[in-house]
Order: structure tokens, then sequence, then C-alpha cells
């Protein structure tokens, strides 16, 4: 594998001009993709919770059978059985599990903000964030995604293709945590929900495409011009 950067210590001013000149990269490779894509958000906060350990394309055929069934709305979603709600999940995978998470995601929701999502913006973002950790079966990745994507906060989301691009660039190291990883990115870039937003989704683009978990095609990916920083 060709490194596009060397193993070295960058210091906050090298780091930023490297994220922003990969977004550059990544930008005007790929394009604006219009992530995340929802009608509503309360989908976004579904597909966030569904999309644990599967493809978006399952995501989106199961939010249709919802919407067929006029059933992605809070109320709906928390009348219908668990046993009921994990056969609508089946196309996710793990769908018991998933049934679960999402039905103590709906009783937080309903018990707390009377299911109105506008009703948590009022918060503070670490309050806010840390009462959504507390449901049980959402991790950081999930809540980040809902707050960004659903409601609007200014978080950086987290995932494996952003571990995977930054320790393959050797901005930070592989055993990096989760609130490291975010902390490179709101550290070294403008406070700004749409850049978070698009960044994200482009670094997803560019793990699907290029920085492949296996066989990388390091000499096609737009991030290797990133070396002339």
């Amino acid at each position: 594998m060709t490194f596009l950067l060397e193993r070295r210590s960058y210091n906050l001013n090298m780091k930023s001009e490297i994220l922003r000149r990969a977004y550059e990269l990544l930008y005007e490779h790929f394009g604006p993709q219009g992530w995340w894509p929802a009608e509503t958000p309360f989908e976004v906060c579904v597909g966030a919770i569904l999309t644990q350990g599967t493809s978006w394309k399952n995501v989106e055929s199961t939010i249709k059978n919802l919407k067929a069934r006029d059933l992605l709305n809070p109320f709906a979603l928390a009348k219908i059985s668990n046993e009921e709600l994990a056969r609508l999940l089946k196309p996710c995978g793990y769908y018991n599990v998933k049934a679960k998470r999402l039905k103590n995601f709906l009783k937080f929701l309903i018990d707390n903000y009377h299911g109105d999502l506008e009703a948590l913006k009022k918060e503070e973002l670490t309050e806010i964030r840390k009462k959504l950790l507390s449901i049980s079966g959402l991790g950081k990745e999930t809540v980040d995604s809902i707050l960004l994507y659903a409601l609007d906060y200014p978080i950086f989301v987290v995932d494996a293709y952003t571990y995977r691009i930054m320790s393959r660039h050797h901005l930070l190291p592989e055993e990096t945590t989760y609130e490291e990883m975010q902390e490179l990115f709101m550290a070294n870039l403008p406070e700004d929900i749409e850049l978070f937003k698009e960044y994200h989704a482009l670094l997803v683009a560019c793990g699907k495409n290029y920085c492949k978990l296996k066989n990388p095609q390091c000499s096609k990916c737009p991030l290797k011009e990133i070396e002339n920083v």
C-alpha cells in the first residue's frame, strides 16, 4: 500500500490545511452527496438506528415499507408490537435487536418530548447528546448522526471509513478513540453544520470506492494529491 503522507507529527495548522485540502479534493471528485437522504428529521433518526451493520440499500427498502404502511412517525411505530416491528425491519438484518433499539428511542422521544423532535433542539448540545447516549442500543455514531443530520447540531460524525482514511494518512493512529478522531475535525475545521454533513458523506464515498478495507485503490483515490500539501 502507498501511504499518502509520511509518518510524522503534524501541528495544528498543518492538520487544518490537510483536512481542508482533503475536503476540496473529495468534493471536486465526487460532487455534493446530498446526505442524509430523507424526507423528514424523524426519517433520519430511524435510518440512523437501522443502518448499523447493514447497507443503506437495505435501510431504504425498510423505510419504504414503513412509509407504505403509514408508520413512519413516532406514535404509529410506538403502537405496534415489538414482534410486528421486527418483522417490518427484516431487510435490515438483526431485526429483533433493531426493533428494541428503535422502541427505546421512541419511548425516550415520546415520554420526554411528546414525540416532537423540535423540542430536542432547545437543549444544549452536550446535554442532549448525553441523554441520547443513555438510550440502550444507541452508540456514538448513531447519536451523532441524529444530532447532525436530523437536529442540525454542529457535531462531526465519525465512522469506520473516517478511522480508515485518517489512520492510513497518519493523521491519527489507528487506536485513536472516537472522541479524539472527532476532535481532529472539530478543532481544525470551521464550526459549520453543512460542512460537517458534506465532509462525512464524502469520506463515506471515498471509503466505499477507494479506501477499501481490502485492496485499497490508492493510485486512483482523489486523496493521493494530498501528498503535495
